[in-house]
């Protein structure tokens, strides 16, 4: 595995995180080869965490890359605190938790003073209303995402993921010195998949966003390294 450098502060790789939504270790190494020097920053998420990702992360952190674990932690205190302490371990740059005030406040108790920023899932992209109301939500998605970016901001979450969409709601509920993390990006004239709430990356920019989450469009694509920095030119 190649060593990643580090770019400079306006570089637009610092803000573009490649998901790597793949079923072996051996096929994400093999992709981070080929993405080259396209991409600085990698999520690894249930699909690869439960392969034997967690050792890739630390591989990924010695390499110089930033890693982004999204394992949307939730349970009780004692248990996410543990989790949360033990991930720190491994160089994680970005961790995921839900948005439940008891959880978010035991990831921070986790964190500790140098611990990876704790990222607070709101609703999840994939759901519109429809989806929020089967699953017995009373508030709307604007509203709950909100409230639930105040608690966030409340307990010392570092961030919220949440969708484009809602980034000026959320931006006014937690301010400016925490992030927004946005998945569900897809480049212009893209199948939006199974996503139902999604933005083109220049107009996840222009909603202030501070990084965007893509994994398909690249990872899928002929030529991943070339699909990268489509999406680069696109956020510049």
């Amino acid at each position: 595995m190649s060593h990643a450098a580090s770019p400079a502060a306006s570089d637009p790789r610092n803000r573009l995180i490649v998901a790597l939504d793949l079923p072996s270790v051996h096929e994400a190494e093999a992709m981070v080869d080929r993405i080259g020097d396209a991409a600085t920053f990698y999520k690894i998420g249930y699909r690869l965490a439960y392969s034997g990702g967690l050792a890739l992360v630390q591989r990924l952190s010695k390499a110089g890359f930033k890693v982004f674990i999204d394992l949307k932690l939730h349970d009780i205190g004692n248990t996410v605190e543990d989790g949360v302490r033990a991930l720190s371990d491994l160089g994680v740059t970005f961790l995921t938790v839900h948005a439940y005030p008891q959880t978010m406040r035991a990831a921070v108790r986790g964190r500790g003073g140098d611990g990876p920023t704790i990222l607070a899932v709101t609703v999840l992209t994939s759901y519109d209303q429809a989806d929020a109301d089967e699953a017995g939500y009373a508030l709307p998605i604007a509203d709950l995402v909100a409230l639930r970016a105040r608690q966030a901001a409340e307990a010392g979450i570092g961030g919220i993921v949440c969708s484009a969409a809602e980034a000026a709601s959320v931006r006014s509920a937690i301010g400016p010195s925490r992030l927004i993390v946005t998945p569900g990006i897809r480049p212009a004239g893209d199948d939006v998949g199974d996503q139902k709430r999604v933005l083109t990356p220049a107009a996840a920019m222009e909603a202030g966003i501070d990084h965007i989450v893509v994994g398909r469009p690249i990872t899928q694509s002929a030529d991943p390294r070339a699909a990268a920095l489509a999406i680069l030119a696109e956020m510049g």
